[in-house]
């Protein structure tokens, strides 16, 4: 069966997160007045599994191996 399964990887709490700082920055100076900023990534994965259990296995082994730092990130998966 076809699934759809979205990744979320993020900082952990109490990592820097120099990007988000920066665009929080800029945003400041272009006169948006925003109080945080932080950065994060979503993947959209298609994929051919045999139930959405095996779906969500398969991705989270991908995060594990691939797609998030398990030392300084934190990731989700859900089917979307």
């Amino acid at each position: 069966m076809d699934y759809t399964v979205e990744v979320r990887v993020e900082l952990k709490h109490g990592v820097l997160d120099a990007e988000g700082e920066t665009v929080q920055k800029s945003l400041g100076l272009l006169g948006f007045n925003v109080d945080k900023v932080e950065t994060v990534k979503v993947y959209k994965v298609m994929l051919k599994a045999d139930s959405e259990e095996k779906a969500l296995k398969t991705m989270k082994q991908a995060c594990e191996k691939l797609l998030a730092n398990p030392v300084i990130q934190d990731y989700s998966v859900k089917v979307v």
